[in-house]
């Protein structure tokens, strides 16, 4: 299972991502959560501590292990490899913590998700590693851009879950997501609808996208806000209810891939 989630910031995309990971680990399956949004959280919904949470260093920051993968020199347009050896960069520099391996991506600072720099490059081999050649679930936290997929990676992805709060700016982000999903190669894509208060949010957001793009929905619950205040998973903090609505939606996402 190759899982992609995205959405509007603070729509609830890596509360789901995080969740997800865990019950998939929960179940016996090999976990590899990746973090691919700049702004990284993931470490705090899957429960990681502080301490081992902090040993993850984002990739794209790696600037001397870039340089030596892909032969650039420091400067503007350098010529550096397409194609450099990443296969063992995600078992090094990831952690683990109950049964979950987490690896961090981290932002590229230079130009635009155009960029073909030394950092992209390396990114997008990693995804390619880990999307292609490895038997992992894979459960990614992605920003709402989808920076570090490309062609090549998209169609490894079983499924791009875009989370919806029920709101028109949440929809509108939602809809450029998956139309870039669709730029890309991206087969398939779901939506999950998040904070709802009442059916009649439900029914918002499924006459946005339809009943057969709607794999389920997660209920507010003023616990999962508490739970991300305090860094923890919102499973650690009475999540019961998450737990099953989110089993739900996995459940439904294993007759929904491309």
């Amino acid at each position: 299972m190759k899982i992609a989630v995205s959405g509007k910031g603070g729509a609830g995309k890596t509360t789901l991502a995080g969740v997800m990971a865990r019950l998939l680990a929960e179940q016996g399956k090999k976990v590899l959560a990746i973090d691919a949004d700049p702004d990284a959280n993931l470490a705090s919904a899957l429960g990681f501590p502080r301490e081992l949470a902090a040993e993850i260093v984002p990739l794209a920051d790696l600037k001397e292990l870039i340089r030596e993968r892909t032969g650039a020199k420091p400067g503007y347009g350098s010529i550096f490899k397409m194609n450099p050896d990443v296969d063992d960069i995600p078992d090094k520099y990831s952690r683990t913590y109950n049964d979950i391996r987490l690896l961090l991506m981290g932002g590229i600072q230079t130009g635009g998700s155009g960029c073909l720099c030394p950092e992209s490059v390396v990114l997008k081999r990693v995804m390619e590693d880990v999307l292609i050649y490895r038997d992992d679930a894979v459960v990614m936290d992605m920003e709402a851009g989808l920076e570090h997929l490309g062609r090549a990676t998209a169609q490894s992805v079983e499924t791009l879950i875009v989370v919806v709060e029920p709101g028109q700016r949440s929809v509108g982000t939602a809809e450029a997501v998956k139309r870039l999903a669709v730029d890309i190669g991206l087969k398939s894509v779901k939506v999950v609808a998040n904070k709802v208060q009442s059916d009649e949010d439900t029914r918002f957001i499924e006459s946005a996208f339809g009943a057969d793009e709607l794999l389920g929905a997660i209920s507010y619950d003023p616990k999962i806000l508490e739970a991300d205040r305090s860094g923890v998973s919102p499973l650690d903090n009475d999540g019961e209810q998450l737990r099953e609505e989110v089993g739900r939606i996995l459940d439904a996402l294993g007759g929904a891939g491309g």
